[in-house]
């Protein structure tokens, strides 16, 4: 069930990777709840403009790895009440066939760009004394699920960074939580889809892919007041595959 329109009203929502796939969604998810979102994209795309363009949003384009370029542009956005940081990469590669580059570029990514864009929105939250980071992990980031090991690695220090992150700041009133998805029907997974990951699939006890609403329905419902007394916590969204 869907939660109430106004969920989010009065809010600013920055999106992190938010041109396509969960982060899209997210950011039209928060519109119709009542934020304000701002969406952001590696690059100036036609797909930013045009979700820019039909969610009556802001918008801003960066390489999440590159700090001065996050600080700089997320400066001129005023206060973030939320971040969801979503934006990642995920490469499909086995441990052999991944080089020091490979391993770089995904830790930079999926984990540095993590911390540049909160480390950028958080002085505000403490000046307010609240706020809200919601961080994208992934089942791929716990022991029991194996494969793709540098996009695993890189979703368990995410995983570990929320937690160590909601300790710091809660004395702020700024709560921080990770969502860790299971497969999700999104473009990105479908170019990934390996017959290991297939056969996985047929072991979710649900027997189906999760829809990226679903994600973004827990992603917000993090975002909001009704999750007030969460913090520190990584949230499986994984439709039951995590108890098998």
């Amino acid at each position: 069930m869907a939660m109430e329109n106004n969920l989010l009203e009065n809010k600013v929502i920055l999106i992190t990777g938010s041109s396509r796939g969960i982060g899209a969604t997210t950011a039209r998810l928060a519109k119709k709840y009542g934020a304000e979102v701002i969406v952001h994209g590696k690059t100036e795309s036609e797909q930013l403009r045009a979700l820019a363009s039909e969610l009556k949003a802001k918008y801003i384009y960066c390489d999440i790895t590159n700090e001065e370029d996050v600080r700089i542009k997320v400066s001129k956005l005023g206060s973030i009440d939320i971040l969801v940081n979503n934006a990642g990469i995920n490469p499909s590669k086995t441990f052999q066939e991944l080089k020091n580059d490979d391993w770089r570029e995904i830790f930079e990514t999926n984990v540095l760009g993590t911390v540049n864009f909160s480390r950028t929105v958080l002085p505000r939250m403490i000046e307010r004394r609240e706020g809200k980071i919601i961080n994208i992990a992934s089942i791929k980031g716990y022991n029991h699920i194996n494969g793709k090991p540098a996009y695993a690695a890189s979703k368990a220090a995410i995983m570990r960074i929320t937690s160590s992150m909601a300790e710091e700041f809660a004395p702020y009133n700024i709560l921080i939580n990770a969502i860790a998805p299971g497969f999700t029907d999104t473009e990105m997974t479908r170019t990934t889809l390996s017959p290991k990951i297939q056969e996985q699939i047929k072991n979710i006890p649900l027997k189906r892919l999760a829809q990226a609403e679903e994600i973004a329905e827990v992603i917000l419902f993090l975002a909001s007041n009704k999750a007030s007394y969460i913090t520190g916590q990584t949230i499986l969204v994984d439709g039951g595959y995590s108890i098998k």
